[in-house]
């Protein structure tokens, strides 16, 4: 799982809190690691790979949101390789990790293990955090109108660059001066915390704010449409709320455990002595929400994909091929099977006022398909295309 203490834990002069829940029952940690973030690789990858019975979704270019969500699911996937092989050495090489310990010890790579396993976990579910704050900014600003062709290319310098940044400073504040003699104390050590759970934090606040303005926008958006509010264009937006909150569902589901264990942790490191008794209950809290965070940490991935795509079933189609679509070869009947021109072709009829309209619709419709696309039924599921034909 992600955890400041996977860093913490590198510092020979590691603290007690720390010490106490990496040294608890280790191999049946890591073995609960490696279990729930094998189930969740294998059926993220399941739910990504194109299916039978699908066909292409006729959209002149990927969305950044669709884009978005493919992303995440990828940094979870690699997230969840990097546990597998940590807690794999873990496991199989009991004296490597045992010369972690050592102080001044003249093996480097233990140390260097310790430290580029737990970077490479924190740096791609950090990763997956910023790309989450940006799937519900884009979600957002598509309703508005707002969002560009360019954007997503903002959303990677802003995602990359913070989650590196924010990794790089806390890990070069956690082991100053050196990683074989870090400063002793918890105040030291608190940017590290400080650096990892920001982004957290931010998607656990402000990711429902903008969730919320969507739905409004989404509502808005509907009734200026015909100046009336449907059935159908009531339903959609149910559809497109109950996707946001399975989103936040899952994130709160997969992270509350690492908030309530590092609060239990961090009491425990103010306290003079860990071991006294009346400390035993926040000792046994502690733990168990360790083991916790062990099992839902990696199971983001694939409850993300559900929350996203909805079950895409079993039937892999190992035959599919990306097919090439002449976008602009398309004709005015393919618009009207739910087939949206390109942006660009649009500026070209601006001073006709009849096609300005059509395009306005065009643009509507395309928004909400973009918002409500994995949370149809089951039937219409099948018409749809894989989770990797939406991202690229």
């Amino acid at each position: 799982m992600a955890s400041p203490r996977l860093e913490t834990y590198c510092c020979p002069n590691r603290d007690a809190a720390t010490q106490l829940v990496m040294n608890f029952q280790p191999e049946v940690f890591c073995g609960v690691c490696i279990g729930s973030a094998s189930v969740s690789l294998l059926l993220t990858i399941l739910q990504l790979l194109p299916k039978k019975g699908q066909s292409l979704r006729k959209m002149p270019k990927a969305s950044s949101s669709s884009t978005i969500l493919l992303l995440i699911s990828i940094c979870d996937i690699l997230g969840g390789l990097g546990m597998i092989f940590r807690s794999s050495v873990w496991l199989g090489f009991p004296g490597f990790i045992a010369n972690i310990s050592v102080v001044n010890g003249t093996d480097v790579w233990p140390s260097a293990f310790c430290v580029g396993s737990a970077m490479w976990i924190q740096l791609l579910y950090s990763a997956g955090f910023w790309w989450l704050f940006c799937y519900a900014v884009d979600s957002y600003l598509v309703v508005r109108r707002s969002a560009g062709l360019s954007t997503i290319v903002l959303y990677h310098m802003m995602t990359w660059g913070l989650a590196v940044m924010l990794c790089v400073e806390g890990i070069a504040l956690l082991y100053y001066p050196s990683l074989s003699s870090c400063e002793n104390g918890l105040e030291h050590a608190i940017p590290h915390y400080i650096t990892t759970y920001a982004p957290l934090l931010l998607v656990l606040v402000v990711n429902p704010v903008l969730f919320r303005r969507t739905v409004s926008a989404v509502a808005s958006l509907l009734k200026g449409r015909q100046g009336i509010y449907t059935e159908n264009e009531r339903r959609l937006g149910t559809e497109i709320q109950i996707r946001f909150f399975k989103i936040m569902l899952v994130f709160i589901i997969c992270w509350s455990s690492n908030i309530i264990n590092e609060s239990l942790l961090f009491y425990l490191e103010m306290q003079p002595d860990i071991n006294e008794i009346p400390l035993k209950n926040i000792r046994s809290a502690a733990l168990i929400t360790w083991i916790i965070m062990g099992v839902l940490n990696p199971m983001q991935g694939f409850l993300f994909t559900l929350a996203f795509y909805g079950w895409t079933g079993w039937r892999v189609d190992l035959k599919w091929r990306k097919r090439e679509i002449p976008w602009e070869s398309m004709s005015s009947s393919t618009v009207g099977e739910n087939a949206y021109p390109s942006p660009v072709n649009y500026q070209s009829n601006i001073h006709d006022s009849k096609k300005i309209s059509t395009t306005d619709s065009q643009q509507t419709d395309e928004a909400i398909s973009m918002l409500s696309e994995g949370n149809t039924s089951g039937d219409d599921r099948l018409t749809r295309s894989s989770p990797i034909y939406q991202g690229w």
